[in-house]
């Protein structure tokens, strides 16, 4: 005897699943989850019913803590904990990982950072980009996003840029590399990172720069707004502080806000004994009226980020806040290890501006767009080409490089 409400349940769930463009997205160097997760907020839905959304199918990353934290807050109760993959990149088998039709990595940025020796395809770090290519050569997604710091596009004066959008663009894709300045997107704090997004080429899809949501200083989302809108509870997570020694407690009060060590104000005999480069952000408290300046997750003392009103350094959990991630999201590991994770993150608010886009391309629903920063001087073989011939670096009216948007 048949069940009509079977059948009925049957012919719903076929028409769901008709009408739920999903993409599965794997993700290597994946940190915490901050790109993940600001994927997962970018779920839309399209005039015509059908749902557009990202879910996890498989991510890497070489930090046992970071894994647990990404397992513990991105994995949904169905999600395999072995899908996310804790070993160095360069032992994966990626052949071998499950089908995806979307993919991120966010590739090691030291030797790119233009703090430091700044090495380039030539450090230690520079050429694991090349594991997100085999991913793109082999499993063919339908798009992807790369990020990484700022310094990439003047790293070997502009030379492994070209390389690597050269290799993205091989890969089958075209891009559409931009400057993204996170304070311009709603995010506390000036983090200006290089995000490729790219489009396979057998898509009749565009992706277009979505045009920033908070463009004026007006705007902007202040340090002190994200720290105290609303109070951090006593007992959120991640929120130890830091023992400070007295010096630096006295050495605190003759800073002001907005200002770091190297402060005129401060007395001679509490001043830093440093010889050779001076850091800006040494030291540095935070302006209460801007954006917090860059968090890191790296550095030693004077490094961690000082609240603009107390004598201290920022917790994880404010730095966390300074980051778009919400209180819940809680950092697997040692305090260390907690603030590695917090400042190598992407801010989850800022990419889920960026994967709305791509979805919304994908769904073709139109959006407030910009032109990218880098377009239509020349292909990549031109390019690279000057570069051999000449030793100087094309400029653009800003002063940076410029290179074109590839097809």
């Amino acid at each position: 005897m048949f069940d009509p409400w079977v059948i009925l349940n049957i012919e719903i769930m076929t028409e769901q699943e008709v009408s739920n463009m999903k993409f599965i997205k794997g993700e290597l160097f994946c940190g915490p989850g901050g790109l993940s997760l600001g994927a997962k907020m970018a779920k839309l839905t399209a005039d015509s019913g059908e749902v557009f959304e990202v879910v996890h199918g498989w991510a890497n990353d070489n930090h046992p803590s970071t894994c647990e934290t990404f397992r513990r807050n991105i994995l949904n109760e169905n999600d395999d904990p072995n899908s996310v993959i804790c070993k160095d990149v360069r032992e994966l088998d990626i052949e071998s990982l499950p089908k995806i039709n979307a993919f991120a990595f966010g590739f090691p940025c030291n030797d790119f950072s233009t703090v430091g020796e700044s090495r380039g395809l030539e450090g230690k770090y520079g050429p694991l980009y090349t594991y997100g290519v085999k991913v793109l050569r082999h499993h063919q997604p339908e798009w992807f996003i790369a990020e990484n710091v700022s310094g990439l596009q003047s790293s070997n004066e502009g030379s492994a840029f070209l390389q690597i959008l050269k290799d993205l663009a091989d890969s089958g894709y075209v891009l559409t590399p931009h400057l993204y300045k996170f304070e311009e997107y709603g995010v506390p704090q000036a983090r200006h990172r290089v995000i490729i997004v790219g489009i396979r080429k057998d898509l009749d899809v565009t992706f277009r720069i979505p045009a920033p949501t908070t463009a004026g200083r007006e705007q902007w989302k202040s340090s002190k707004e994200a720290l105290e809108n609303p109070p951090i509870l006593a007992t959120a997570e991640n929120n130890e502080r830091t023992a400070h020694k007295e010096k630096v407690i006295k050495m605190l009060e003759y800073i002001k806000p907005g200002q770091n060590a190297w402060s005129e104000d401060i007395p001679e005999e509490l001043r830093l004994n440093v010889k050779g480069a001076r850091l800006s952000n040494i030291y540095k408290r935070l302006d209460p009226d801007l954006p917090a300046y860059t968090v890191t997750g790296s550095g030693g003392g004077g490094t961690h980020m000082y609240h603009y009103s107390e004598l201290r350094a920022l917790t994880n959990r404010e730095r966390a806040r300074l980051q778009t991630f919400p209180d819940w999201f809680v950092f697997e590991g040692k305090k260390e290890d907690a603030r590695r994770q917090v400042g190598m993150a992407v801010p989850p608010d800022g990419a889920k501006v960026i994967v709305e886009a791509i979805l919304k391309s994908f769904a073709g629903i139109d959006y407030p767009w910009i032109e990218p920063k880098w377009k239509d001087l020349f292909s990549i073989k031109e390019a690279h080409e000057k570069r051999k011939k000449s030793a100087k670096i094309i400029e653009d009216e800003e002063g940076q490089l410029v290179f074109n948007q590839l097809n």
